[in-house]
Formats: structure tokens, sequence, C-alpha cells
């Protein structure tokens, strides 16, 4: 559990120091760019659908979880639902201890936002509760069906935040790292709640 831990904010710690890199700017400014009109509709619908899955899905669980009386889908529902938290709260923690300005407000000659954002850039807060659903559902129910859905959406909401202008690509990665890595240190937080919450 250390090493993940450790692993987690040692990726954060290194793609946080990308962004003085051209490619950073540069991946940014041409994703940015693509302004075709399905694209950018596309985008924005999946960058907005974020909150609402990552807390729906979970939420969606628990109450059909309690209408069944299914204790394991209950588990999952409290799995999911906390490896989301979890991440939201790293990710906004590290955003405040980073402080670093969105893509738009360092380089506004080059990067068109088509929203605003008032808390800090990295990393991405979308992206890590995306990656947090997507992986958690993935380590509970490791099917095809749900695991090329869950990468398709949770890939879409990082590079939708690029295209949105809001975020570098290494705020995405290291929101990708967080998310991923709070939903595999949650499975042995998990243990320990399932102890305390239903005795087993």
């Amino acid at each position: 559990m250390r090493r993940t831990i450790f692993f987690v904010f040692f990726i954060s710690f290194v793609v946080s120091n990308l962004f003085a890199q051209n490619w950073d700017i540069n991946t940014l400014h041409r994703v940015n760019g693509w302004d075709n009109k399905f694209v950018r509709n596309y985008n924005k619908f999946i960058s907005r659908s974020e909150p609402y899955v990552a807390i729906g899905v979970p939420v969606a669980m628990a109450l059909t979880a309690w209408a069944k009386k299914d204790k394991d889908l209950l588990k999952d529902a409290v799995y999911v639902g906390t490896s989301v938290a979890g991440a939201f709260v790293v990710a906004y923690g590290m955003k405040y201890l980073v402080d670093r300005e969105r893509p738009y407000e360092r380089y506004p000659d080059r990067v068109h936002p088509y929203s605003h954002e008032s808390s800090p850039s990295f990393p991405s807060g979308h992206t890590a509760s995306a990656f947090a659903l997507a992986t958690s559902l993935c380590i509970k129910y490791p099917k095809w069906y749900v695991i090329a859905p869950s990468a398709l959406w949770a890939c879409s909401v990082g590079v939708s935040r690029m295209n949105e202008g809001v975020h570098y690509p290494s705020d995405v990665l290291a929101g990708a790292a967080i998310g991923a890595g709070c939903a595999i240190v949650n499975i042995y937080v998990n243990r320990w709640l399932n102890r305390w919450l239903f005795g087993k």
C-alpha cells in the first residue's frame, strides 16, 4: 500500500515537472485547435458529463443495492464511490499546493479557453475522478463491456479538458495517475471499511 501511494505521488511529481517542456504547450496548442463542430460538441459534452457520471454511477449502484437488498453490490458501490471521493480530495489538495496557472492564463496568445475555471490547473480533477471511476469499475467488473466504455470515457474526459483549453497534457496525465492510483489503494482501504460497515 505504501509503495502504491509513493508511486502515485512520484508519477505526479515527475509529470508536474514536464510543464517546462515545449511538448506540453505544443501538444495542448494542437489539441485545443481541434475546432471541428462535431469534435467541439463531443468534447464539451464529455467534459461536462464528468461530475454527473462520476457521482451518478456509485449512487445508482447504491440505490439499486438498497432496493434489491444486495449487500455485495452495496460493497461495490462503497468501493467505487470512495475511490472517486479519494481521487477528488487528492487532486484538489494538490491543485492548491502546486498552484499552477491555467494554460489560457499563461499563454493567452496560444490557448483559446472554451470554458473558464476558478481553481489552479495541476492536476486535472475531472481526469482524476474519471480515472478513479473507470479503474474501480474495471477492478470490480473485469469484463470487456465494462472496461472498453469505461476506458474510452475516462480518456475522452482527459482529452476534452485539453480541447477546452483548461489543462496541459501533464495536468491530465497526473490526474489519470492519481485517479487510477486511488482506485488501487482503495482496494486495501475498503477491506477495512467493509469489516467496519458489514462486519466482514
